[in-house]
């Protein structure tokens, strides 16, 4: 790589808004319009990026408008069912092809020129056929739109522009032991409870993105509410900062609460006594009924599902942009209602970026309980959402700050580190630590982000 691409205009290298010996980063990163250029060209236009769920374009020719970095793209099912990712960019003129939110169409006619194109993005034709419009230089097949790679991972859509790149599998790594717990449980998967929120705030991507790389510091101040108001941790939020980080070097997170610790029934699935179904009926899973557990034994080892009901994932990452909230929330009477929300934070530029809130259920949770879950997680999560109204306000204020001459070259501090060793009792893959919360996941994000900027050219 050249000099040129591992240096801003200013002659700052890129490696060096990094200390990686004292674990700090510059707060220029925060607000750079330079860095923020790079990073759509080396992060968002090589890494696997969630775009929504199949169950939002359920039938053929069914569409609905995403965007993967800053580009709008067509997500699209075809007349056969599959689903394709297209950049909704003509090619005759740089016109927007589609410009409805969402629908349902055989063919996307652009409305400047009316060049014509099907849900897979193949070029059909342009109007006065016989002269040609679209020139006699060029096959048709090079006419059609920009295609990009598409795996669904329970049921949920990722895309990338890195065609020849690794796998979806290959990008989470030792981490999807623990997202299959999450994704991929049941036998008809999961399904969006509606279609997702979206909106825009005035923030970087990644004060959100780091953020949710399982920071667990930030909870005992922004949510002191949680506390004080709802009793959670008998009114101190301190016990709810220990348990087990989970974290890998590809920049992915999760953090793991003992059942047992956050509510007193949790504490009997420790019985080995105790059935499957037993167990579910005391603590489920969100949107998990005990029917379903010859399910979980068909998609998951023992090992998973042990672990799934007593210390099951409950917040964490897939870098660099998207957020899993595997949540329970104390309800009336005692016995607490899962709720399982992804979200992913998509640039808009330097100093916005969008918000979008998908919550999430298995297609055979009873219709009672995704009612149930829609309507409190919109409660608590999203752009109503008491929790993430918490969240969002530093991150505004680090977008105005981070411009400060004086702000932009102070750093920010990752120097919170866990004693290496590993839990003798922990079974599952990548690096594990266990205790009171600490830096070493968003760190892992950092270097990631690092390592895509110096390396992805």
């Amino acid at each position: 790589m050249s000099s040129f691409e591992r240096r801003l205009s200013d002659g700052t290298r890129i490696e060096d808004l990094i200390d990686v010996d004292t674990r700090e980063v510059r707060v220029r990163t925060l607000a750079d319009a330079e860095l923020h250029q790079i990073e759509m060209e080396r992060i968002f236009g090589k890494v696997w990026q969630l775009l929504g769920h199949e169950s939002e374009i359920p039938n053929p020719n069914d569409f609905m408008i995403r965007a993967l970095g800053e580009d709008s793209v067509l997500v699209a099912r075809d007349r056969n069912g599959e689903i394709h990712v297209t950049l909704n960019v003509c090619p005759h003129r740089a016109m927007r092809v589609c410009r409805s939110d969402a629908g349902n169409a055989p063919t996307h006619r652009c409305p400047y020129h009316g060049w014509a194109f099907r849900p897979d993005g193949a070029f059909i034709g342009s109007p006065v056929g016989g002269e040609t419009m679209h020139g006699k230089l060029l096959d048709k097949k090079q006419l059609s739109l920009k295609k990009a790679r598409v795996t669904l991972y329970g049921g949920l859509i990722f895309a990338t522009w890195n065609i020849d790149g690794p796998s979806l599998d290959e990008f989470l790594g030792e981490m999807k032991w623990y997202f299959d717990m999450l994704f991929d449980r049941t036998d008809k998967g999961l399904e969006a409870l509606g279609p997702p929120q979206r909106f825009v705030l005035r923030a970087n991507w990644k004060s959100a993105s780091e953020q949710s790389a399982s920071d667990g510091f930030h909870a005992y101040t922004l949510h002191e509410w949680l506390g004080q108001l709802a009793g959670f941790g008998s009114g101190d939020l301190t016990s709810s900062m220990l348990g087990v980080e989970v974290t890998s070097k590809l920049g992915h997170s999760l953090r793991c609460m003992p059942m047992a610790q956050k509510f007193e029934r949790g504490a009997a699935l420790k019985d080995t006594s105790l059935s499957l179904a037993e167990r579910l009926e005391i603590l489920a899973p969100p949107g998990i009924i005990p029917s379903m557990a010859p399910e979980l034994e068909r998609h998951l080892s023992t090992e998973q599902i042990e672990q799934l009901l007593l210390q099951p994932p409950q917040v964490g990452n897939i870098f660099p942009n998207l957020i899993i909230e595997h949540v329970y929330v104390p309800q009336p009477g005692g016995k607490p209602l899962g709720l399982f929300a992804v979200h992913t934070y998509m640039p808009r530029g330097v100093d916005k970026m969008e918000f979008v809130n998908w919550l999430l259920a298995e297609k055979d949770t009873p219709q009672e309980m995704k009612d149930a879950m829609r309507k409190m997680g919109v409660r608590m999560l999203g752009t109503s959402g008491m929790i993430e109204q918490d969240d969002s306000d530093p991150w505004l204020d680090q977008a105005v700050l981070a411009k400060g001459a004086q702000a932009r070259n102070i750093t920010l501090k990752y120097q919170a580190i866990h004693n290496p060793e590993r839990p003798s009792w922990w079974v599952g893959p990548a690096e594990v630590y266990e205790g009171f919360t600490k830096d070493d996941t968003q760190w892992n994000w950092w270097l990631q982000w690092r390592d895509l900027m110096l390396n992805a050219g």
